[in-house]
């Protein structure tokens, strides 16, 4: 029988790493109804649901594994289990069939090969060489030329130097430069919750690692990356830095790279000559895939020499015209792009001009070539997605783009127009499919845009669109939903960025951008994405360029940012921020947000009791209005305070009904908090060994989806527990980790005075108990752990006490 159920399992192990995820579905529901709590049957079919663009029905998987091994065996289900889950809810490129044969799920985030890399062997020796033994490398040359698949290649051959990983930033979606420190932390998965601009963060988690960092399109924001990178590099030893820009950073110690169009072959190379030049190469490579038919034949070799010399060798000129051999001949193509070249003017293109101005002549001829030769529906919806940043779905294409002479029914078919020419790529692994464009052909698209005097009014257009998807994430706050469109708002943050940066340049409306801010700080984007100073960033420059912003927006405005402040450990920019939103006046839409801010305030900051009362009345006045997330956040403000400023009878009951109403809401990360809650309540009032529990089942829930605001605190609490059950060892090493979490996302305790003086309570305890010397070695080592998360989740739970909780805690009139 074992070995029967090890054969099936190898056997679609295979299938899956041979991509037939659809194929294996029938039998995965037939294995996991033969054997219901074999786990490995369930994760593949997790797996291969996933892969086939079910991602709901893959999470449903887990949620009936869950139950049944509960149900059965009183357990959770298995880290494999858990970590897959993990990954579907987050769309981990490590669950996307393998490319490339390299480790499926190794540290860094480099994508995917989709094509074949041609050429550039000496080079990519010569960057390789370059990574062992310089910090910072920087590849230049004009756009088009190659420096990003150059530097991607060069990555993925030197990652194995690097234990900690390769990483790329792509900083072609970049707005504001004040920005990129955070942006560079985004891309690494650091979690910054600090007041600053990502640096500080940045050199904690740099500080003791060997990594990769790749920095893409660098040359609009050239002066802030150098800046960024100097203070990095001396800070980081094992740091080591791939750049891409068309001019150099000027950083102490870099080695600026020229990347040279590819090779081509001479006027009188003879053919075997020919078929080995790094140009023709790639042209027959790529022409395989839209025009299976083409050949280099000894007819038309000579053809094809002279069209590869007159692209210059451009990589991405010579993509462009290779997807035209599906329906033109070679020498058709070199006669319609000599016509094109030669209405162009010759400025640049002579002896003597800067360095890649040639070819950067070339390059646009052949841009604007494939440009006129787009149908007009795809030209316009060439220029018109020029506006996203950082990609797009077809959903936002269809609400952003449909104008003159596009309608909304023929986006789709456009797009796939588009693909085929290679202006657009598509990346169909997820649940949806995602949409990007050169950087090249982006910018190109924004110049025909500006020409037409489209720009403007599809930045509107793009800043209503993303107006509408926060204000539709905020008023689905705290319902079954959440979880989905905190993963959503994740991966439009580029787009957020855009939006929010076109409303502050003076274009566009900076009362709309106040309301998307706001609406971002109120489903907790900030928190969940781990960028709150980049929420106040845009919070305040929103609010200085609205003046005629409502009073209410004002206030409103100004308690969110007296919020994010408090949460940073900023007591007096909190309090500054309160006053001034209380100046506006309490009668106004704002009421309840200031009369929140108000008890936030006397609970965090000032450990007034009095805090419990206005906590309950800002809960009531939401509950009134209907404003389901505004009274869920108030409800866990009330339970907190409680339990930390309260009698025990009014704190249990506060954790309970905080509970029973994220439960009533059927809110996942809401509830993670629930429990959270709850935990406080009876570590401070009732059964330290159950609050132990309970915030274990909490963290397990947030690291799970993705949270990285709610574990920091959730493993300082459980560090308080561990001191309540006379466990100091193990306190003493929570205590480490908690401090390790805090250093490297930027929490500071030191403004927050309810949770630093209960700190400090437990550090003084737990030193006293186990003596200086034993607390030091047990902290030390909690804080030196590089992973703090699976060394706190390492022990497995008894029993999942959050299923528990809703029969012991629950009052005992609610019917269950």
């Amino acid at each position: 029988m074992l070995e029967a159920v090890s054969a099936w399992e190898l056997l679609t192990d295979a299938d899956l790493r041979l991509g037939r995820h659809t194929d294996v579905l029938p039998r995965l529901q037939e294995l996991t109804a033969v054997h219901p709590l074999q786990e490995r049957f369930w994760a593949q079919r997790m797996l291969a649901l996933y892969r086939s663009g079910r991602q709901g029905e893959a999470l449903d998987c887990y949620s009936r594994i869950s139950t049944l091994l509960l149900e059965e065996l009183g357990a959770d289900p298995g880290a494999d289990l858990w970590q897959l889950h993990q990954q579907i809810l987050t769309a981990d490129s490590c669950l996307h069939p393998p490319a490339v044969s390299r480790e499926p799920c190794a540290e860094g985030n480099l994508p995917a090969e989709t094509t074949s890399f041609i050429g550039r062997e000496t080079l990519l020796r010569t960057t390789r060489r370059l990574l062992d033994t310089t910090r910072l490398v920087t590849l230049t040359g004009p756009g088009g030329v190659g420096k990003t698949r150059l530097a991607l290649r060069a990555a993925l051959d030197a990652s194995p130097a690097f234990p900690h990983g390769a990483w790329l930033a792509d900083l072609a979606p970049l707005t504001e430069p004040q920005l990129l420190g955070r942006a560079v932390a985004e891309a690494l998965g650091v979690h910054d919750h600090s007041q600053g601009f990502g640096t500080q963060v940045l050199i904690e988690h740099l500080r003791d690692r060997r990594l990769l960092l790749v920095l893409d399109n660098c040359e609009h924001v050239a002066e802030a990356a150098g800046h960024l990178l100097a203070v990095l590099l001396r800070a980081a030893p094992g740091l080591h830095v791939l750049a891409t820009s068309r001019q150099g950073l000027r950083v102490a110690g870099e080695y600026l790279l020229p990347v040279p169009p590819l090779a081509v072959p001479r006027d009188r190379d003879v053919p075997a000559s020919l078929v080995r030049s790094e140009a023709v190469r790639l042209l027959a490579d790529r022409a395989t895939a839209c025009a299976p038919g083409f050949r280099i034949t000894g007819r038309n070799q000579e053809t094809v020499g002279r069209l590869c010399r007159r692209l210059e060798g451009i990589p991405l000129a010579i993509e462009l015209a290779a997807v035209r051999l599906g329906t033109l001949s070679a020498e058709e193509i070199l006669g319609r792009l000599d016509d094109r070249f030669r209405l162009l003017s010759d400025i640049g293109a002579g002896a003597g001009t800067r360095p890649g101005a040639r070819q950067q002549h070339t390059l646009r001829g052949v841009v604007d070539w494939s440009y006129d030769l787009c149908d007009e529906r795809e030209r316009r919806l060439w220029a018109a997605v020029s506006v996203f940043a950082g990609g797009f779905g077809i959903e936002e294409a269809e609400a952003v783009c449909p104008g003159e002479g596009i309608k909304g029914e023929d986006i789709v078919d456009v797009l796939a127009a588009l693909v085929h020419k290679s202006v657009l790529t598509v990346d169909t692994a997820g649940f949806r499919a995602r949409f990007r464009m050169l950087e090249t052909l982006r910018q190109y698209g924004r110049d025909r845009l500006r020409e037409h005097g489209q720009e403007v009014p599809l930045q509107q257009r793009h800043c209503v669109y993303y107006a509408g998807l926060t204000s539709e994430a905020a008023a689905q706050w705290c319902g079954p939903l959440e979880e989905a469109w905190l993963s959503r708002l994740c991966l439009e943050s580029a787009n957020l960025r855009a939006a929010l940066d076109f409303c502050v340049t003076g274009k566009g409306d900076a009362a709309v951008g106040l309301q998307i801010a706001a609406d971002l700080t109120r489903t907790r984007y900030w928190f969940f994405s781990s960028s709150l100073g980049e929420g106040r960033h845009w919070l305040t420059r929103t609010l200085e360029l609205a003046p005629d912003a409502s009073a209410a927006q004002r206030a409103g405005g100004l308690a969110l940012i007296a919020w994010i402040a408090l949460c940073q450990g900023d007591q007096a920019a909190a309090e500054g921020f309160l006053a001034s939103a209380m100046e506006l006046g309490k009668d106004s839409a704002a009421a309840g947000s200031l009369l929140q801010m108000e008890g936030a305030v006397a609970f965090l900051a000032r450990k007034d009791p009095r805090a419990i009362a206005l906590l309950a009345r800002a809960r009531h006045h939401f509950q009134k209005n209907g404003h389901v997330g505004d009274a869920h956040m108030t409800t866990m403000l009330w339970a907190m305070a409680a339990a930390l400023l309260g009698e025990r009878d009014a704190a249990l009951v506060a954790g309970r009904e905080y509970l029973a109403e994220t439960d009533t809401h059927s809110a996942g990360w809401a509830r993670s908090w629930g429990l959270w809650g709850m935990g406080l309540a009876e570590l401070r009032h009732g059964d330290p060994r159950q609050a132990m529990e309970l915030f274990h089942d909490a963290l397990r829930s947030q690291w799970a989806i993705g949270d990285r605001w709610g574990p920091v605190w959730g493993v300082e609490t459980m560090a308080w527990a561990a001191a309540a059950t006379a466990d100091y060892q193990r306190a003493a090493r929570l205590l480490g980790a908690a401090q390790r979490l805090r250093r490297t996302t930027g929490v500071d305790l030191a403004g927050l005075v309810a949770f630093h003086d209960a700190h400090a309570e437990v550090e003084q305890s737990v030193r006293l108990a186990l003596g200086e010397q034993v607390y030091a070695t047990a902290f030390v080592e909690g804080k030196g752990t590089r992973e703090p998360m699976r060394f706190v989740l390492r022990k497995p739970t008894r029993r999942r006490t959050s299923e528990r909780v809703r029969t012991a805690w629950s009052p005992p009139t609610q019917e269950r």
